[in-house]
């Protein structure tokens, strides 16, 4: 299959598209500013031309997005706005511009994260836009039945972020652990799922 990887130059993004290669896929990788393509998930223009960039696809993962840390009477409306921007509705448009170019019968594989279901201090905005994430895959799973599968992976702390703050990997899940969820997604025949991926077995 022909997949685009959306988020391919990050470490769950570029893990995620050496294990579709590594299973005979053939990856098309975009991130945000290098790579094979360029986009700004946060501006539906720019996903407009990434589709017409990569076309043909017969599936989309997005391991993309951002939403700002900071606490409720700290966080500006501008941020709330970008987060909801970012990483929900660059999401959201990345479906919903994908339908009826992705071939029907494909997929799309969205990324929410372990703070939409246990949030922390300073989470609310990323628990808010990955939350919604999750609400939108089974919803979206609904309408779309028949016709393309949808689901998400809702990953914990990756240990190489974690390495790269200073604090041990575990408990952490490896990206290359995290990339065999992605791929059993768009392999498989599931839709309206999000797969919790908190540790590396």
């Amino acid at each position: 299959m022909r997949i685009l990887v959306v988020g391919a130059t990050g470490t769950i993004g570029s893990a995620v598209a050496a294990a579709l290669v590594a299973r005979g896929h053939e990856v098309v990788g975009a991130g945000a500013s290098r790579g094979e393509l360029t986009v700004d998930i946060a501006d539906p223009a720019s996903i407009e031309r990434l589709y017409a960039a990569a076309l043909p696809l017969d599936g989309v993962v997005c391991a993309a997005g951002k939403a700002e840390f900071g606490k409720l009477d700290g966080l500006s409306d501008e941020a709330f706005a970008a987060s909801l921007a970012s990483k929900l509705m660059g999401q959201v448009n990345l479906v919903r511009r994908g339908i009826g170019r992705v071939r029907e019968g494909g997929s799309f594989t969205l990324t929410s994260g372990g703070l939409s279901q246990k949030p922390a201090p300073g989470s609310v905005a990323v628990s808010l836009t990955g939350a919604g994430v999750e609400a939108f895959v089974r919803a979206a799973a609904i309408d779309l039945a028949g016709r393309y599968r949808i689901n998400g992976v809702s990953p914990g702390w990756v240990a190489e972020s974690r390495v790269r703050a200073g604090l041990p990997p575990t408990p952490g899940i490896w990206a290359r652990d995290l990339a065999e969820r992605y791929v059993a997604l768009v392999e498989g025949d599931v839709t309206g799922q999000v797969v919790s991926a908190e540790r590396s077995p």
